[in-house]
């Protein structure tokens, strides 16, 4: 994608609009690791079943997560290794990032 071309910004900030949730984001590291059923996310996070759900919906809709039926259990998993890298690099990301106060702030501070 060119910096002129815009077509992909539309969908990317809807991708990071539904990875802006602590809950989601831990859900998908848990799935990453290997698939998992709704019950085995419940008893990992101590979530509610159906907010487990409601966050497994969303991310199914958004492309994350795939769903395979095994009987009468579902076991969701990455949709694809993008998923991992991108929340990977978002965590890294953020631990290694200090931010910096406004200019403002910082001009503020450094007057006597």
């Amino acid at each position: 994608m060119s910096v002129s071309d815009t077509s992909g910004l539309a969908p990317a900030a809807q991708l990071f609009k539904v990875l802006g949730n602590e809950s989601r984001l831990w859900l998908l590291q848990l799935i990453g690791q290997e698939p998992l059923t709704v019950g085995a996310l419940v008893q990992a996070t101590g979530m509610s079943q159906p907010l487990v759900s409601q966050h497994l919906r969303t991310l199914k809709q958004a492309g994350l997560v795939t769903a395979d039926r095994h009987g009468k259990e579902v076991e969701y998993q990455l949709a694809d290794h993008h998923v991992s890298h991108v929340i990977d690099d978002a965590i890294a990301h953020s631990q290694e990032t200090t931010p910096s106060p406004p200019p403002k702030a910082a001009a503020e501070g450094a007057s006597p």
